[in-house]
């Protein structure tokens, strides 16, 4: 199917790994100038070799910079005034007890998981709305809607790039312009593989057979009773990136294996 996106621009904040990676590469692959960010150039570089060895002809462009900070966002706007695509993947997670949570532990992961999205999309919806095009996809979370107990100021910021999705759709009423997010539910990213294989070898048991417990007790409403690929979030997001998505607007659309029991 073709995707209508090979003449289109994408900046995907947080893209050197996991979900932000299988973005900026399904991106890659319909045509897209993809701007890879991270907070090193190092990651960066390597991202770009990764994406590019799965897509030769990739049009891709790096900037290395800490979107959670206001001087990392003025550092890619000052390259970047404009793009068609906004995906705001950049997030943090940290499994912590609600006691043992600080000030400084919320205000960090609101930065990251909250404020880089609303920097971002302050600067380039409205360069958007005078073209009449333009897509911004948050990158929340099933625990946006059932937050875990174990992370709970995670959780709260998944919720909150909801509401704020959800608001800027609203101002797009009559436009080209959409804005939706994405709710992953437990995934095989970067982060997730390497606490997987390592709860597997202090315990002396196979990957497998750490997955399948963990939808046996963590996450038992799971329907598909594994971890989803990158690839599969990346398919959906990559869609609702498209011309072909136009009449999908200010929607939460789950990519998360049946786990969030409800209908609505």
């Amino acid at each position: 199917m073709d995707l209508k996106l090979a003449d289109k621009s994408a900046l995907v904040s947080g893209s050197t790994g996991g979900i932000g990676l299988a973005i900026a590469q399904s991106l890659a692959q319909e045509g897209v100038t993809v701007i890879v960010n991270g907070r090193s150039e190092a990651r960066v570089n390597q991202a770009i070799t990764t994406i590019k060895a799965a897509v030769p002809n990739a049009k891709l462009v790096g900037v290395a910079a800490d979107l959670s900070t206001p001087a990392g966002a003025e550092q890619l706007f000052q390259q970047f005034a404009t793009v068609d695509i906004l995906i705001n993947n950049l997030g943090v997670y940290e499994p912590k007890a609600f006691a043992d949570i600080s000030d400084d532990d919320w205000r960090k992961i609101f930065e990251a998981n909250v404020l880089s999205g609303v920097r971002l999309s302050r600067q380039y919806l409205p360069g958007m709305l005078e073209r009449n095009w333009g897509r911004i996809i948050f990158i929340s979370s099933e625990s946006g809607v059932q937050i875990p107990a174990e992370m709970i100021h995670y959780g709260v910021t998944k919720t909150a790039q909801l509401a704020i999705a959800r608001g800027l759709a609203e101002t797009t009423v009559g436009s080209g312009v959409t804005v939706n997010s994405v709710l992953p539910g437990p995934t095989r990213s970067e982060g997730v593989e390497a606490f997987v294989e390592k709860m597997a070898s202090d315990r002396g048991v196979d990957a497998a057979q750490i997955e399948k417990e963990f939808f046996e007790s963590v996450r038992p409403s799971s329907l598909i009773k594994r971890f989803a690929t990158t690839e599969e979030v990346a398919a959906l997001v990559t869609y609702v990136a498209s011309p072909l998505s136009s009449a999908t607007n200010g929607a939460a659309l789950r990519v998360d294996g049946g786990v969030v029991r409800s209908i609505v």
